[in-house]
């Protein structure tokens, strides 16, 4: 797609120069007289590998597609602060580290969004980008605050924020518990307690994970997207093969149900009821999408396919006429060896049509 293309240009031509997170957006609220000065001092490319010390698993920032990792140093005349910014496939894989990373220490940040902070840092996702800002020692939260405004601005664009996941409901959810997964080794960090080779991954499935409040205990509400209600399907029934689906009762009890491609979990409720309470909390809507490339192959392997496909069937059907044609020259001549006086073997050259009109 043309905008995808402009998107990603924009957004390389942007970690080129340096620029802060908040060029990546179209609309940011601030007040041109009061405008942090913050500005980047230095910046270095890096591995995943070189910024473990900031927190990060580079197995899952890799399975989420991270491609490119910078350390920036910014700086307001004495004060200064780092923060390790990584280039994600998409805005959707972005906003996926940042729930992988938030936890329940972490708040967002008034009037801000996609923006988690914390003791000892702040998580933010704007465009196809996640950064973790490193909050110093001695910093008041409107200094803070302010750094963060600078690196990415208030809010992303209106055209990143149409890319995210559907939002689970947020009455009762515990903050900093939502969890959006892509591959097996996210999926076991962060919902260790179901067994991610059911979800099926390899094939499109994209999940979403929260905890909510209940006088029971917390309870765990799992979405999954998947590409086709075929593989939905197929997949909700090795659920209920292997852990018993709406099959047992108790604290180990797993309730569940399928809507089209959409498969919806509860884990831990102490009864069906109040699963199918917190389910039915999420309102689905399904709607066809263009844009997003089937499962396995690239766009361009399954192009080649499709063309590979068509010239088979083309050879096939030309191939089947020849033989067709073959046929019909020997079954004459068998004919006119066996039965020399048939209309078959003689053909209809030489026949006289008689019409008996009175």
């Amino acid at each position: 797609m043309k905008f995808g293309t402009l998107l990603s240009i924009t957004l390389l031509a942007m970690l080129a120069s340096g620029a802060p997170l908040a060029g990546a957006q179209r609309t940011t609220m601030l007040n041109l007289a009061t405008l942090p000065k913050w500005r980047l001092e230095n910046r270095q490319s890096a591995t995943l590998n070189d910024v473990r010390q900031f927190g990060v698993e580079p197995t899952v920032d890799a399975e989420y597609g991270v491609t490119r990792v910078e350390i920036r140093t910014y700086r307001r005349e004495n004060q200064s602060l780092q923060a390790v910014v990584e280039k994600a496939p998409d805005p959707s894989s972005a906003y996926g580290l940042l729930t992988f990373y938030q936890n329940t220490s972490m708040k967002p940040e008034k009037g801000m969004k996609l923006v988690m902070v914390g003791p000892d840092q702040a998580l933010l996702a704007r465009g196809a980008f996640f950064a973790r800002v490193i909050r110093p020692a001695k910093i008041s939260d409107e200094d803070f605050r302010s750094a963060l405004i600078a690196i990415a601005g208030e809010a992303p664009s209106a055209d990143d924020m149409a890319l995210l996941p559907p939002s689970l409901p947020p009455q009762g959810i515990i903050q900093g518990s939502l969890k959006y997964v892509l591959g097996p080794v996210a999926m076991q960090r962060a919902v260790p307690s179901f067994p991610a080779d059911l979800v099926g991954f390899q094939k499109g499935a994209e999940l979403e994970a929260a905890q909510y409040e209940h006088d029971s205990g917390p309870l765990r509400l799992i979405f999954i997207d998947y590409p086709t209600n075929s593989i939905a399907r197929e997949h909700f029934g090795a659920m209920i093969q292997r852990l018993g689906v709406n099959e047992k009762s108790g604290p180990d009890a797993l309730y569940g149900k399928i809507i089209g491609s959409f498969v919806l979990l509860v884990q831990d409720a102490p009864s069906k009821l109040v699963a199918d309470r917190l389910m039915g909390r999420l309102t689905i809507h399904q709607e066809i999408s263009w844009d997003q490339p089937p499962p396995g192959s690239t766009t361009v392997v399954q192009m080649l396919r499709l063309i590979v496909g068509n010239i088979v069937l083309v050879l096939l059907l030309i191939g089947m006429a020849a033989v067709a044609g073959i046929l019909l020259v020997i079954s004459r001549r068998l004919a006119a060896k066996w039965f020399p006086n048939s209309d078959w073997a003689q053909g209809y050259e030489g026949s006289i049509i008689r019409l008996n009109l009175k």
